[in-house]
């Protein structure tokens, strides 16, 4: 980065600050300096740039175009820095812990977990987001997410906390008996795909099979979709680690399963993690650790 190339952050500051409050005066308390003072930086601003940031024509100023992206802009990176600057020096510990989970991890695994955390930790207060969909990590928001896949997501750091191969099943009042030799033979029976993914569609078309559009498909949460195919509603294709109990006590056949290796991640932004994060982590590790040595 050419540092040389920045206007003086005061200037930054003053132009922020107004743009946030909307009056010079208000922005000047906010930094403990005149009116007079806001005034004057953002014309130092005005002129560094070459630039008019504020329309004057007016009885009341305002933000002209080049102002409002530029505003814009400051309001993203200022905000930034105050999160991880609160995250470093501990004035967000009270922040609840903000997680990301599918809904079939959460409901699954993870809640009747979580019991186990909030004895270890009264203190910390959680917010669970029971969504399929990629959420990004940042300060001030989501703290960590646990995602199935391989692990190889840039940006992020990953750890593998439940392994678990994906399986095609369904209940047999729905397949009954049936010889279901290839991926093909499951064509005539409705599929149950989990919301926010493709997990299934893209399955079969690693297969070579396309969906009959006479039997349709459903999408639904992760959860959802597993009582779904409980019921026999559809065939579906999810994680081993949620159906396990239900093949081992034969309410839904186990069909195909893809042993390539997947499961669950731990994924977290790169960096100190405040101590309501650090604290989950380690709890988290602890229990995937006592779940795959059979505890």
């Amino acid at each position: 980065m050419d540092w040389s190339a920045l206007p003086p952050l005061s200037a930054l500051r003053a132009f922020a600050a107004y743009a946030d409050r909307g009056s010079v005066a208000e922005a000047g308390q906010a930094l403990n300096v005149s009116h007079a003072a806001i005034s004057q930086q953002i014309r130092n601003l005005e002129t560094w740039l070459g630039v008019s940031l504020l329309d004057r024509s007016g009885r009341r100023m305002r933000l002209t175009p080049e102002g409002e992206r530029l505003a814009a802009s400051l309001a993203e990176g200022f905000g930034t820095i105050l999160h991880m600057t609160d995250e470093l020096t501990g004035r967000d510990a009270d922040r609840p812990l903000e997680i990301s989970a599918t809904p079939g991890f959460a409901a699954t695994w993870l809640m009747p977990r979580l019991p186990s955390f909030r004895a270890r930790h009264p203190d910390v207060s959680l917010t669970l987001d029971p969504s399929a969909a990629v959420r990004q990590l940042e300060p001030g928001g989501l703290d960590v997410a646990i995602r199935y896949g391989n692990g190889d997501w840039t940006g992020v750091e990953s750890a593998l906390l439940v392994e678990s191969p994906i399986v095609v099943v369904a209940a047999t009042t729905l397949v009954g008996e049936h010889e279901i030799r290839s991926p093909a033979d499951l064509r005539p029976f409705p599929w149950l795909q989990e919301l926010g993914t493709n997990e299934a569609t893209e399955w079969f078309a690693e297969h070579g099979v396309s969906q009959d559009r006479k039997h349709g498909l459903t999408a639904m949460p992760g959860n959802l979709m597993i009582e779904a195919a409980r019921q026999g509603q559809g065939v579906a294709i999810t994680a081993r680690l949620f159906v396990e109990p239900d093949i081992a006590a034969g309410r839904v056949r186990l069909l195909f399963e893809d042993r390539r290796k997947k499961g669950y991640y731990l994924v977290t932004r790169p960096g100190v993690m405040r101590p309501p994060l650090r604290h989950f982590v380690s709890w988290l590790r602890r229990e995937a650790a006592k779940a795959s040595s059979g505890m």
